[in-house]
């Protein structure tokens, strides 16, 4: 996968990934709002198509993943753990020194693929994340990085 910059251009396809994928999907806003917040927003394509995106914020030594999707048809291929290596290899070149996630509780692939990237669960949030049933717990999870 060939990375490369989110622009106001990729918005509509990041929301037709984003709504296919996500339980509780961002905005149009959102995306726009992380954009102009400078957060690093990447996406990544396989010949011209984009397959995955993510969001991060990187301040006072510390990272944290906002989003992170893969095309549902390009699941399963790895390239959420390359998606994920790339994001490490951001906050690491940015001299970040911890970098943070939440995950579904529900989302037990998504915990597996961090837990094997290195990633420890720290703490849950009670009800964090809007789903049909009311209220889901996130658990965030943290990997070291080294400087």
């Amino acid at each position: 996968m060939q990375y490369r910059p989110i622009d106001a251009d990729d918005i509509d396809t990041v929301l037709a990934i984003e709504r296919q994928v996500q339980v509780s999907p961002w905005t149009r806003k959102i995306f726009q709002d992380c954009l102009k917040a400078g957060y690093y927003a990447t996406v990544g394509q396989q010949q011209t198509q984009v397959a995955a995106y993510a969001l991060m914020s990187m301040a006072v030594g510390e990272a944290h993943i906002l989003n992170f999707a893969v095309h549902p048809e390009k699941q399963r291929q790895g390239l959420g753990r390359d998606l994920l290596a790339h994001l490490l290899e951001v906050a690491h070149a940015e001299q970040t020194q911890q970098i943070f996630l939440e995950v579904r509780a529900s989302n037990v692939a998504a915990q597996a693929l961090y837990e094997q990237l290195g990633f420890n669960a720290l703490a849950v949030r009670q009800r964090y994340y809007p789903c049909p049933q009311g209220r889901e717990d996130a658990i965030i999870m943290a990997r070291e990085l080294q400087l």
